[in-house]
C-alpha cells in the first residue's frame, strides 16, 4: 500500500483525477479500454468534475458503480445521480458509458445477478476492473461492505445485496471482484476518518476496509484524515 498526503479535499480530488487519467491512457494503450469503478462521496464528485479537464481517452472509458442505495431514479441518495451530474455535464462521455446498478428493479436479487453479468461483458470473465475508487467510513466500511452485514461473507458472486444500512438497502461489489482489481485508489478526507485510516494502514482485518488487498492500493488522504498516522510517515511512502 502506498500513501500520499495532500493539503485538503480539493487537492485530493485533483490528484485522484490526474491518476485516473494516467491509468486510463495506460490501460487503453495496453488493452484498448479502461474500466473505472466509482464509489460515492463529496470528494469523489469533485474528483470526477476535475477529471473532465484531464487528457482522457473518453471513447474507451466505461464507468461502473462500486455500490448504490436502493432508491428511486434521480433521488439525491443515489450515487448514480451525482456520477451523471459530475461526468455528463462536464466531460465528453455518453450516457451509455455509465453502467448503473439496477436498484430500481422489483427483484433485487435478480438485478444483482444481471449486474454481475454486465461486468463480465465489460471487463472479461471473470471481470477485472482497471481502477476501483474506494472510500472509508468512520465505522470502517468501504463500498457497502458494512460491519456485521452478511454481505461480508459473500464469496460466490461479484455483486450482492446488503441489509438496511443508514435507512436503505444497498447493492455492492463484493471482495471477490474488488480484490481482483488492477488498482485500488482510496480517497480519505476529514478528521472523522483519522482513526479508521490508521487502522486501514495497519492492515486491521477486523474492519471491512481492512480486507481489501493492499498490494495494488494507493491512499490519497488529506492532512485532517492523516493526523492519526505515525509521525514519521512521509507522503508517497509505502506502508
Amino acid at each position: 500500500m502506498k500513501m500520499k498526503i495532500l493539503a485538503d479535499p480539493d487537492a485530493v480530488a485533483r490528484e485522484g483525477a490526474a491518476i485516473i487519467a494516467a491509468e486510463a491512457r495506460s490501460a487503453v494503450a495496453e488493452r484498448g479500454r479502461f474500466v473505472l469503478a466509482v464509489s460515492g462521496g463529496r470528494t469523489p464528485w469533485r474528483m470526477l468534475r476535475a477529471l473532465a479537464g484531464e487528457d482522457v481517452p473518453w471513447d474507451r472509458l466505461h464507468v461502473v458503480q462500486v455500490d448504490e442505495r436502493v432508491a428511486p431514479a434521480g433521488h439525491p441518495d443515489r450515487n448514480l445521480t451525482h456520477i451523471r451530474e459530475s461526468l455528463l455535464e462536464y466531460a465528453p462521455l455518453h450516457p451509455e458509458q455509465i453502467h448503473a446498478m439496477p436498484v430500481e428493479e422489483r427483484d433485487l436479487a435478480a438485478a444483482a445477478t444481471r449486474y454481475a453479468l454486465t461486468l463480465r461483458e465489460i471487463a472479461g470473465s471473470p471481470p477485472v476492473l482497471d481502477l476501483v475508487h474506494l472510500g472509508l467510513g468512520p465505522d470502517g466500511h468501504t463500498a457497502s461492505l458494512v460491519p456485521g452485514d452478511p454481505v461480508l461473507h459473500v464469496t460466490d458472486t461479484d455483486v450482492a445485496l446488503t441489509g438496511a444500512y443508514q435507512g436503505r438497502r444497498r447493492m455492492t461489489l463484493t471482495y471477490s471482484i474488488l480484490n481482483r482489481s488492477r488498482r485500488i485508489m482510496w480517497l480519505v478526507t476529514g478528521s472523522e476518518k483519522a482513526g479508521m485510516l490508521a487502522r486501514l494502514c495497519e492492515g486491521d482485518a477486523s474492519i471491512p476496509a481492512g480486507r481489501i488487498y493492499r498490494d495494488p492500493a494507493l491512499v490519497l488522504a488529506d492532512q485532517a484524515a492523516a493526523r492519526g498516522l505515525r509521525p514519521n510517515l512521509d507522503s508517497d511512502e509505502g506502508i
